[in-house]
């Protein structure tokens, strides 16, 4: 994948943000999603929404957080779950899209996964 110098300093102003956020929680999908975001740098508290038992349960344990930065992949799977979060918990919780939106535009939409975020390792190291 061509990645340009652009999107090199965009994706590493992107994570020292991300790391800033105080209060707030990154939710992914799964494991490779959260090594994926550590390998980039990120420090800070990653949930996977496959480790809770459904929606329900995920709702609930999420809930106690101020802010949930929301980065489901792109595909029609995080989309539904991306819709979901946002009905059970917009009135619980602060509901963050908009580093999910940042990413899509610095990745020029390249990256669908999250997991994906991987080929940039070695332009950031």
């Amino acid at each position: 994948m061509l990645v340009t110098e652009e999107e090199v300093i965009e994706l590493k102003n992107f994570i020292f943000q991300l790391n800033s956020m105080k209060d707030s929680v990154v939710v992914v999908e799964g494991k490779r999603d959260s090594i994926a975001l550590k390998k980039l740098g990120y420090s800070g508290k990653i949930l996977e929404f496959h480790r809770f038992g459904g929606m329900i349960d995920f709702a609930d344990s999420v809930s106690k957080y101020k802010r949930l930065i929301i980065l489901f992949d792109r595909d029609k799977k995080g989309r539904t779950l991306t819709g979901k979060t946002i009905q059970l918990l917009q009135r619980r919780t602060k509901i963050d899209l908009s580093f999910k939106k940042k990413l899509r535009e610095i990745t020029k939409g390249k990256i669908m996964f999250i997991e994906q975020l991987v080929c940039y390792e070695s332009y950031l190291a």
